[in-house]
């Protein structure tokens, strides 16, 4: 696998995780770990941290050559 293919494929792996954290944040879903309620903030982080990744790895991705 080429860096480019990994960039674009880790791109959107993250992009869809951001999306999950967008949906729970939407539909206020609740998420639970072991007993432990997750507060809604983690999941505003979880979108700018994935999404920001998201971005930066899409975008390596589509860079033209050097």
């Amino acid at each position: 696998m080429d860096q480019k293919t990994f960039a674009l494929l880790a791109g959107v792996i993250f992009a869809l995780v951001a999306l999950v954290h967008l949906l729970r944040i939407y539909m206020g879903w609740p998420a639970v770990i072991g007993g432990w309620t997750v507060p809604m903030w983690v999941s505003w982080l979880g979108l700018v941290v994935a999404g920001g990744l998201a971005y930066f790895g899409i975008s390596l991705a589509t860079r033209g050559p050097r």
